[in-house]
C-alpha cells in the first residue's frame, strides 16, 4: 500500500505518459528550473559516450522541467567533480570520499566499453582508491595532495593526505563494488594486479580487526573536540563495546555520525556481497583460490552472524533487520538516509527484495515507526541525526524508488523529487520537510548522479511508460 500523503508535493504537475517519452518540444513553464548543465568549455571530463545517450534519453521526456533536472543532474559527476589522476571530489567539500566517489563513478560503467576515455577515467578512480585504501583503510575522505586539512588535529593516527579518518566499514566495500562492476561491465582485467591484491588483504586484515575477538581496544581510535557528540566516540575513543559475534564494528555511520551499536547492519551486509565479489575476481582472474577462500569464509561468518543477531522480532511489523546491535541482545531500529541503509538493501548489498524481513523492514523504515522518518508539505523520506530533525534527504527518496516495489511507488517518488529542489533544478543533501528552499549542500555529486540514473533507469526500461505523472 503506497502512502500517497507522504511524497506529496506542491509543484507542477509532471507529464510522463507514452506521449511524453516522445521528442515534443514542451515550452517550460515560469516556475521551471533553469538549464543548469554548465557551458562544454567549462565541464570537469567529457564523454562522447555519455553525451549521446543523454541526448536520445533527454529528447523522449516532454517534460521540462524533469528533463532539465536529467540534462544537468545526470552528467553532474563529470561535469564538475572530476581532477587529474582519478581524483574526484564530492561536491561542495574539496576531498574525496571513498564512498562517494565509489558510487559516482557507478552510472557511467555502462559506456565504459565503447568509450576509452572514459574507461580510463573509471580504472584511474580504482587505482586511486585503491591507493588510498592502502594508506589509510581506516580513513574514509583524502586529498589528492600530502597536506592535513581541518581535521588535523583529530585525536587519531592522522596521515599527510587524510582528510578524515572515521573508520566506516562501507568506505572500503564501495571501491570493491565498483572495480567488480568495472570489470562486469568491459572484460578489463588491467586492474588486478599486485597491488589490487595487497589491497584486498589490506580489507581483510582491517574487517577482521573490527570484529574485536581480541579485545575491545584495537589499533583503531578516534576523538574529536566538537560540539556534535555524533563526532567523536567514547570509551577514550574505542566506542562502545560490542559482544565479538563475528560481525565487523563501524564506528561511524555512512552518515559520518558516530554509531549508537558498533555493529551496523546494513554495512556488515555490504561487506558480505563486496567479499564474495572480491572472492570471484581473485578466482577467475587472478587464480589466487587461497586469498579468494579468505574473503568467502570471512562472509559466511558475518553472514551468518547477521542471520543470529540483526534480525529483531516487532508486534507490528514481524521479524524486521535492526539497523544497529550491539551482539549483547541490544537493538537500534531505525534507519538513516545515507547508503548503506535498510532501504538501500537490495539496491546495494546483495539482499534480495523479496526477501520477507527486508519486505517487513522496508515498511517500517517508510513508516512513522522508524524515528527519522518525516512527513511534510515539501518533501517526505528518512532523515539522518546528521542533519536533524524534520529534514529527510532526497537521497532517501531516490534509493525508496529504486527498491519500489511498483511502478506507481516509483513515478510518486520522481514526482517529489523534482517538486523539493526549491527551483535549482539540483538534489541537495537534505530538505526541509515543509520548506524545500532550507536545504543543505548546493552541489552533492553523488545525489545528483544517482538522482540521473533513476531517471535514465525509468525511461529505458519503460517503467513509466503509459503513466502520468501528476498533482497526489
Amino acid at each position: 500500500m503506497i502512502n500517497r500523503k507522504s511524497l506529496m508535493v506542491p509543484m507542477v504537475a509532471l507529464a510522463l505518459s507514452s506521449v511524453a517519452l516522445s521528442s515534443v518540444a514542451v515550452e517550460c513553464p515560469p516556475n521551471c528550473a533553469p538549464y543548469a548543465r554548465p557551458a562544454p568549455d567549462k565541464r570537469t571530463f567529457r564523454s562522447e559516450a555519455v553525451d549521446r545517450a543523454l541526448a536520445a534519453l533527454a529528447a523522449r521526456i516532454a517534460d521540462p522541467q524533469l528533463r532539465r533536472m536529467f540534462e544537468a543532474c545526470y552528467p553532474n559527476t563529470l561535469d564538475t567533480t572530476v581532477r587529474k589522476d582519478g581524483y574526484v571530489i564530492t561536491g561542495d567539500i574539496d576531498a574525496m570520499w571513498l564512498r562517494d566517489s565509489g558510487q559516482q563513478m557507478w552510472p557511467y560503467l555502462r559506456f565504459a566499453k565503447e568509450d576509452a576515455k572514459l574507461a580510463e577515467l573509471i580504472r584511474s578512480v580504482v587505482r586511486r582508491q585503491f591507493g588510498f585504501m592502502r594508506h589509510d583503510p581506516y580513513a574514509n575522505a583524502f586529498y589528492d595532495t600530502a597536506r592535513l586539512g581541518v581535521f588535523k588535529n583529530d585525536e587519531t593516527a592522522m596521515k599527510p593526505g587524510v582528510h578524515e579518518r572515521k573508520w566506516e566499514i562501507d568506505s572500503l566495500c564501495y571501491p570493491l563494488r565498483l572495480a567488480h562492476g568495472y570489470w562486469k561491465a568491459t572484460g578489463d582485467t588491467s586492474l588486478f594486479d599486485d597491488s589490487w591484491k595487497r589491497t584486498v588483504r589490506v580489507v581483510l586484515s582491517t574487517f577482521k580487526e573490527q570484529q574485536k575477538k581480541t579485545g575491545q581496544k584495537t589499533s583503531y581510535r578516534f576523538r574529536r573536540k566538537a560540539q556534535n557528540p555524533t563526532d567523536s566516540l567514547s570509551n577514550e575513543g574505542y566506542g562502545p563495546p560490542v559482544n565479538p559475534v563475528g560481525l565487523i564494528a563501524s564506528a561511524f555511520r555512512p552518515s559520518d555520525d558516530a554509531c549508537t551499536f558498533q555493529f551496523l547492519v546494513p554495512s556488515n551486509f555490504f561487506a558480505v556481497d563486496v567479499l564474495g565479489k572480491a572472492a570471484e575476481i581473485l578466482s577467475k582472474v587472478n587464480g589466487d583460490e587461497v586469498l579468494a577462500e579468505e574473503c568467502r569464509a570471512l562472509a559466511s561468518e558475518v553472514s551468518s552472524a547477521l542471520k543470529r543477531h540483526a534480525v529483531v522480532k516487532t508486534k507490528d511489523f514481524g521479524e524486521i533487520y535492526a539497523f544497529e546491535v550491539d551482539g549483547y541482545g541490544g537493538a537500534l531500529l531505525m534507519d538513516d538516509a545515507n547508503a548503506p541503509s535498510l532501504l538501500s538493501l537490495p539496491y546495494l548489498c546483495g539482499v534480495s527484495s523479496k526477501d520477507p524481513v527486508y519486505r517487513n523492514t522496508r515498511r517500517f523504515v517508510l513508516s512513522k515507526a522508524n524515528p527519522y522518518y518525516f512527513e511534510g508539505s515539501a518533501l517526505s523520506g528518512i532523515g539522518s541525526p546528521h542533519t536533524g530533525l524534520g529534514r529527510a534527504w532526497p537521497l532517501s527518496v531516490v534509493m525508496r524508488a529504486l527498491t519500489a516495489e511498483t511502478d506507481e511507488e516509483a513515478r510518486q517518488c520522481l514526482e517529489a523529487l523534482v517538486g523539493s529542489t526549491a527551483g535549482t533544478g539540483f538534489i541537495h543533501e537534505s530538505v526541509d520537510v515543509n520548506d524545500a528552499s532550507k536545504f543543505t549542500r548546493p552541489w552533492f555529486g553523488w545525489a545528483n548522479t544517482l538522482f540521473g540514473e533513476l531517471v535514465y533507469d525509468m525511461v529505458e526500461s519503460g517503467r513509466i511508460a503509459g503513466r502520468v505523472l501528476k498533482m497526489l
